[in-house]
């Protein structure tokens, strides 16, 4: 059955498949690795065994090709399965850089030859994917990057550093975005796709960074030092690196956007539960004034929120999704999640600030969303260009 909020919404793009596809994610989510969370928190990192699991079960590169391992379809199926994974509270498994991000870099830059080397082995789990294109000294700014890959015969020779890599420390297949002409800015960038298995000499993981949210789903340093990389391993032509991010950054926006949503649907059903079941002054936290018109103020931002990003959604998948609506996406929908998180943890009171309730989590996890896929700073100056 499809997962409408609590007025009862249903996407407009939402077939039965769909619905198959979240029950089949809502119980790999809620069954098979939930149980796992506290574990999965103090480790710092999701198991590799979840991200196989998700293979056999033919949740991984949703929108990847048949003949690539994949399930054919588009991104409307990504969106379900990321759907399912925040309602569900799950936040260990980086499939969103995974399966949301990695793998279409591959499938739309990659030779038929790379695309059957490494689709495979994404969609099953057998590898798990990273995207690296943020530096210590650069954040948003990607024209900017010093990590750098030499030509030398048959290789890449790669110098350099990148930090705050979703799924870095467990991270096979790494997708790298480095400078192959130092003289150049944005035109001397270029995508290089590096296998890390077993840890090759030139690499090394560095710390595990430690969040004030997202604690099961690692993040981390990674140091490049004389690194050598196949030159068949270039994604794409030499120097074409800014372009593609350009063209992928609005699906990752989306992707972000997706998040926040579910996150704001999932909190808004747990603050209207929690107020039917409190009483305050004699009588349930619903029947007070205040906490009705909050809640009616936070479910109208979520509705509003989920006709925006469907309508994203629906002009992502006609491949009509431009730059600065996917930045507005981003924008509105992180800063909505926020808010959202917050007012609803204000219903929980004093039981809101503590762990024993989910509430805190989300208040937590929520911050970094306007931060990643480019600040939401960034997000308004993209959106300024074309006013």
């Amino acid at each position: 059955m499809p997962t409408p909020g609590l007025d009862g919404y249903v996407e407009p793009w939402r077939k039965p498949e769909h619905d198959d596809l979240a029950e089949l994610a809502r119980t790999f989510f809620t069954k098979e690795v939930l149980p796992h969370a506290e574990r999965l928190e103090r480790q710092g990192h999701p198991d590799r065994a979840h991200y196989r699991r998700a293979g056999e079960l033919g949740l991984l590169g949703l929108s990847i090709p048949e003949e690539y391992g994949g399930g054919g379809g588009d991104f409307t199926h990504e969106a379900v399965l990321l759907h399912e994974q925040t309602l569900a509270g799950e936040g260990s498994l980086g499939i969103a850089v995974h399966s949301g991000i990695v793998t279409g870099y591959l499938n739309e830059y990659g030779t038929e030859e790379q695309k059957r080397r490494w689709l495979p082995g994404l969609v099953g789990g057998e590898l798990i994917g990273a995207i690296a294109m943020t530096e210590p000294d650069g954040g948003s700014d990607l024209q900017s990057i010093r990590t750098k890959a030499v030509r030398d015969g048959d290789d890449y020779v790669i110098n350099g550093s990148k930090t705050f890599i979703t799924n870095g420390i467990l991270a096979d297949l790494l997708v790298l975005a480095v400078k192959t002409d130092a003289s150049a800015r944005a035109h001397g960038m270029s995508l290089i796709v590096c296998e890390l298995a077993g840890d090759p000499a030139g690499f090394r993981r560095g710390r595990r960074i430690e969040k004030i949210g997202l604690h099961s789903n690692d993040t981390a340093e990674l140091f490049f030092d004389d690194f050598r990389v196949p030159a068949a391993n270039l994604l794409g032509a030499e120097g074409a690196g800014f372009i593609q991010m350009m063209r992928q950054l609005p699906q990752e926006r989306l992707v972000i956007g997706v998040g926040a949503v579910a996150a704001m649907q999932r909190a808004l059903e747990m603050a209207v539960s929690y107020a039917k079941e409190r009483t305050a002054f004699g009588k349930p936290l619903l029947g007070h004034q205040n906490t009705r018109m909050v809640l009616a103020d936070v479910a109208t931002r979520t509705r509003a929120s989920r006709i925006f990003l469907d309508d994203c959604i629906q002009r992502h998948a006609r491949g009509e999704l431009d730059v600065a609506t996917a930045a507005m996406a981003k924008l509105y929908l992180t800063e909505g999640q926020c808010e959202v998180v917050d007012r609803c943890l204000q219903i929980f009171g004093g039981y809101g600030y503590t762990t024993e309730y989910p509430i805190s989590k989300m208040y937590a996890d929520a911050r970094v969303q306007k931060i990643y896929g480019g600040t939401n700073e960034i997000m308004k100056e993209l959106i300024s260009r074309v006013l």
